[in-house]
């Protein structure tokens, strides 16, 4: 499917992919900088997102689908994981 695509709508798909990558190498730095859980569980929840936009992005590239499917098992995920650590900081803040 790429062939089909303009020229500028090649360049703005690859100016994506370009900024999609940044953003996951400034949000991995934050991961591993810390310095609290909180800052590390809001940018494990970035690097998700940043990966549910790669994966559309590639999913709009090819013209399948398919890979949909895994972005919204992605968000679904990501979502509970952080609901639940919501719920544990907020019991942890209780005792």
């Amino acid at each position: 499917m790429i062939s089909t695509l303009s020229v500028f709508l090649q360049g703005a798909i690859f100016l994506s992919f370009l900024l999609l990558f940044l953003g996951m190498v400034f949000t991995f730095l934050r991961l591993m900088k810390g310095p609290t859980l909180p800052d590390r569980v809001v940018a494990i929840d970035l690097f998700t997102s940043l990966v549910m936009g790669t994966i559309s992005t590639y999913a709009f590239l090819t013209g399948l689908t398919i890979y949909l499917n895994a972005v919204l098992i992605m968000a679904f995920i990501a979502f509970i994981g952080t609901v639940a650590f919501a719920r544990y900081l907020e019991k942890r803040a209780l005792k």
